[in-house]
């Protein structure tokens, strides 16, 4: 099965009130192990590389081992851009092939996140490549998006309705209290699920995604401490509000965090464990066995995408 859009695993997933993973990708670890959790659960997924993966893996290997994942495994897959910072970056990947980019003009003004988000959509429309636009502001860090909590700003309904209609995106990521990197709440969890019953009232045939929505896996953090670690009073989105946000009309959940706690709570173990292991096949084995067994969770019991490829 060749790359798809995120169109029709959007639509199945609105009609039947759960949510897709897409799961961001940084080397062949990543993506064996997120694509081999999808096949054996038999579910759709979204692959997600952002600008700074590509610098660090380069376009074109990024792409020839997602085709690899392709032949290897018959579930519906899109590859996708994660917070493109502009429209050269967008053009780059749509013309690399590319099923789906996400412009992220949030940091700009109203009407330049509408001008902006349109550009890319006429030319990603033209190419057969949908796109995901930002409206809102999540706090947090993670690669190049850097807001702080004073800056952060939850999305207006109103505003999003216009924003859709004028620049004719595929989905529309929101601020509803997620928020970038380990360090998402410093008191308990909670989600603006009532903006998002709004936003499902104005646009119900819009898919609706959550960025900065790893749970932050408290056994992984406490493994990278009691390796060497210093993740003190990292806190994610609870799974339960991840599901809940499934249910209510999210189609995409973002995870990235997660993944990355994952492969360096095994890695630490191993060396901890045994520090004469030098092969890196022995550490980036066990590092691959834990994003596998992260992404079937989520995959199972969060999203429950399972069975809907």
């Amino acid at each position: 099965m060749p790359l798809v859009t995120t169109k029709e695993m959007f639509e199945k997933s609105m009609k039947e009130h759960y949510a897709i993973g897409a799961f961001n990708i940084n080397n062949m670890e990543f993506i064996q192990a997120i694509t081999e959790a999808a096949n054996e659960a038999k579910s759709p997924v979204i692959l997600q590389v952002s600008s700074s993966a590509i610098k660090y893996a380069g376009l074109k290997y990024l792409m020839k081992m997602v085709e690899a994942a392709v032949e290897e495994n018959d579930i519906p897959i899109a590859l996708h851009l994660d917070h493109g910072p502009d429209f050269e970056t967008c053009k780059m990947c749509i013309d690399a092939g590319f099923t789906s980019v996400m412009i992220d003009g949030s940091k700009y003004d109203f009407e330049e996140n509408v001008s902006l988000t349109k550009k890319v959509v006429d030319y990603a429309h033209s190419k057969g490549v949908v796109v995901e636009a930002e409206l809102g502001k999540l706090a947090g860090i993670e690669d190049e998006v850097n807001v702080s909590s004073n800056d952060a700003m939850y999305t207006d309904p109103d505003q999003a309705e216009e924003f859709v209609k004028r620049t004719g995106c595929d989905s529309l990521a929101i601020a509803i209290g997620t928020s970038h990197g380990a360090y998402k709440f410093k008191g308990e969890a909670k989600l603006r699920f009532d903006i998002l019953a709004k936003i499902k009232e104005k646009l119900p045939n819009t898919p609706i995604v959550l960025h900065g929505a790893s749970s932050v896996i408290p056994k992984l953090v406490e493994m990278c401490n009691e390796n060497g670690g210093n993740i003190p009073g990292a806190k994610g989105c609870p799974n339960e509000m991840l599901k809940e946000a499934g249910e209510k009309g999210v189609s995409k959940i973002n995870v990235d965090t997660d993944l990355r706690l994952a492969m360096t709570a095994q890695i630490r173990r191993v060396f901890n464990e045994d520090p004469s292991i030098f092969d890196p096949r022995k550490y980036l084995g066990e590092a691959r066995k834990e994003i596998k067994s992260t992404v079937l969770d989520k995959i199972n019991n969060v999203f429950c995408s399972a069975n809907k490829a």
